[in-house]
């Protein structure tokens, strides 16, 4: 059995937990058996908390090899300057009371046929069921001339933490009459309205700070989410300051040359003075070593009980998944931790699991005090999750007293979900 958790082994390390965990499985006849998540973002966290607190009895493995999780949503406020990044961090310490295992190890391999994990410290954990919620990684290969190394000098800002601060300084740095160029992927992507916010609140900085500069994106899309309500804000809030070249104006970004900051299209180059460049992207790294990537780099699932089409007895959720309809967000990341851990509960049980209805819902900051946002519900329809009825969007001609409002909402879904998910 598992070392009781402590707050000092939770937060300090793993001895005690990896001492205890290294041994095989415990049956079902034993007890509710040993569940182990990877990842501690808003799918992998909620999974975990929800199986443990509907079952004390099952034994529950977080492996994450951060001690703080650094939220995306809100980031782009940061990069703005509208928000510190203490507001985005969050620790462990509250799963770790509600007697889930954190091990704060990266996860680096698994065996499907004997059912373990292993960490980069070489613990060895037996599952009997594993989740994995890795989030994303990027898609290096897709975008030549770009890498961890380009990172530093293009920053992409799509994993919140250092990035962030980066493309911040250097928004910070750049003189008045500078251009601050956005490389967009195709979707799939994570959040694929989050771009177009961040656009928007960079435009917002640039207007009270150096207002003779100017955003360009450069888009590998010819259109977006929520896309009329962006550009009806941008017309009144930032006049002709931000440019949008999309995919059939030559838009789609083809490579990049670190060295001398080029942006290279289908139909030109660019040399802006900052250069955010978010890159293509797959299924977090540790998705593919299971193999539950397929060619897209992402993971089919069963939108059921989100168990892998590829690999037994392992669940993905959150960003790394192909979820059809549902998009990759925190709120559809939580929602599916949720889902999914009921899923197990019941496959664990023997009783044939129900089918889940997820809400979504994805707010979007353009200015201090004007917000919008659109929300949907999605049930499995075959191999996949669709949206059904009941979802809703902002209207496009709103007062600015209900931009106010959404603006307010969105800060306080931002206090729930991480309270529920991490406090």
């Amino acid at each position: 059995m598992n070392a009781p958790v402590t707050r000092r082994n939770a937060v300090f390390g793993i001895t005690v937990a990896a001492t205890s965990l290294a041994a095989p499985s415990i049956l079902r006849a034993q007890s509710a058996g040993r569940v182990v998540v990877v990842g501690g973002g808003f799918g992998g966290a909620a999974c975990a908390r929800a199986l443990r607190r509907a079952d004390a009895t099952l034994q529950v493995v977080l492996i994450e090899p951060n001690k703080t999780f650094i939220s995306c949503p809100f980031s782009n406020e940061v990069i703005a300057g509208l928000r510190e990044m203490e507001a985005q961090q969050f620790g462990y310490d509250k799963l770790a009371a509600d007697g889930i295992s954190i091990v704060t190890q990266a996860a680096t391999g698994i065996d499907t046929q004997k059912r373990s994990v292993t960490t980069v410290g070489g613990v060895t954990l037996g599952y009997d069921r594993l989740v994995l919620s890795p989030g994303i990684d990027f898609h290096f290969e897709a975008l030549p001339g770009y890498d961890d190394a380009a990172s530093e000098k293009m920053p992409h800002a799509w994993k919140a933490g250092a990035q962030t601060l980066l493309l911040r300084r250097q928004l910070e740095a750049m003189a008045d009459g500078g251009t601050v160029a956005i490389a967009i992927p195709a979707n799939p992507s994570r959040c694929p309205p989050a771009p177009y916010e961040r656009a928007s609140l960079i435009a917002h900085y640039l207007k009270a700070n150096k207002p003779r500069s100017k955003v360009l994106m450069l888009d590998a899309k010819d259109s977006f989410s929520q896309q009329r309500l962006f550009e009806k804000a941008w017309k009144e809030l930032y006049g002709d300051m931000i440019e949008r070249v999309a995919l059939s104006q030559g838009g789609r970004v083809t490579s990049v040359d670190p060295a001398t900051k080029t942006i290279v299209t289908e139909f030109g180059n660019y040399t802006p003075d900052v250069a955010n460049v978010i890159p293509p992207q797959r299924a977090g790294r540790i998705a593919e070593v299971a193999g539950a990537t397929d060619a897209t780099g992402w993971c089919p699932i069963d939108p059921v009980t989100f168990e892998s089409k590829l690999v037994k007895n392992i669940h993905v959720i959150g960003d790394a998944c192909l979820g059809g309809g549902i998009p990759k967000s925190a709120s559809a990341a939580a929602a599916q931790g949720k889902a999914c851990a009921a899923a197990i509960l019941a496959l664990l049980a023997d009783r044939p699991p129900e089918a889940p209805r997820l809400t979504g819902v994805c707010y979007n900051i353009v200015a201090p005090g004007y917000g919008f946002s659109l929300a949907g519900n999605y049930q499995p329809r075959g191999d996949i999750f669709a949206e059904v009825e009941g979802g809703a969007t902002s209207p496009v001609d709103a007062p600015r007293e209900l931009r106010a409002r959404e603006a307010a909402e969105a800060e306080r879904w931002f206090q729930t979900i991480t309270a529920a998910t991490f406090g």
